[in-house]
């Protein structure tokens, strides 16, 4: 949208997330801003220094800061896809599982969902080795674009029904199984949903209706661990 528009972007990153993303986004033209990982793992840390690398830029004249993990407008801006979900599933889905980041996503799908069906269940998905949202300790994982290592500024605890921790090598697992037995090609975070969808059906049964969201291609993953084999 930047070049399109001829928006100057500048976008903080990190070593931890994968070279194929960092090259797409440069070949877009935006200004990568690199911040080291620790072991390229994701962690609280890293996270907090591309915040105050990203409050920093901000400061300069002439700066939008996007700020992410603090912008209640992107949760109304998947209010549309929930609305999409309720429609192509003929208002019978009796759950919805997705993976929290900012948790928008979860938010805005979820609010809609409960609008026109109280008791559909909301299941979050949270890397295993930093299972925050479940009570547990923050750690270093590698499910790309998930697990920030503290409570979202956005998450509402009373949204979801339950939270389902994933470990990162069983959503690598899942996201080569997506492309060699159904031929969809998805990132880590998509298996990560799939299991958590997988989860869902087994406790509600075999006529259960379950959505979940395969967020990104596996394009963008094809020199990380998850398909460089």
């Amino acid at each position: 949208m930047c070049a399109a528009k001829g928006y100057r972007l500048r976008i903080v990153t990190s070593d931890a997330f994968s070279e194929d993303k960092l090259t797409q986004m440069a070949a877009l033209g935006a200004e990568l801003t690199l911040v080291p990982s620790e072991g390229g793992k994701i962690t609280r840390q890293l996270i907090l220094e591309m915040i105050a690398a990203a409050r920093e830029i901000s400061r300069q004249p002439g700066t939008c800061w996007t700020d992410q993990l603090n912008n209640r407008d992107s949760i109304a801006g998947y209010h549309p896809m929930g609305e999409e979900i309720w429609e192509q599933t003929g208002g019978t889905i009796d759950a919805f599982v997705q993976s929290v980041g900012t948790s928008a996503s979860l938010q805005g799908v979820a609010t809609v969902l409960r609008r026109h069906h109280p008791k559909v269940r909301i299941l979050a998905v949270e890397p295993a080795e930093s299972a925050v949202l479940s009570g547990g300790q923050a750690g270093p994982h590698k499910i790309e674009g998930i697990g920030i290592g503290y409570l979202p500024p956005l998450w509402d605890a009373g949204l979801a029904d339950e939270v389902l921790p994933v470990p990162t090598a069983d959503a690598e697992a899942m996201a080569r199984r997506l492309a060699r037995e159904e031929g969809i090609f998805a990132g880590t975070s998509s298996g990560a949903n799939v299991l958590g969808a997988i989860r869902a059906g087994e406790r509600l049964g075999p006529d259960a209706r379950i959505a979940t969201l395969l967020v990104d291609s596996g394009l963008k993953y094809l020199r990380t661990d998850v398909y460089r084999r």
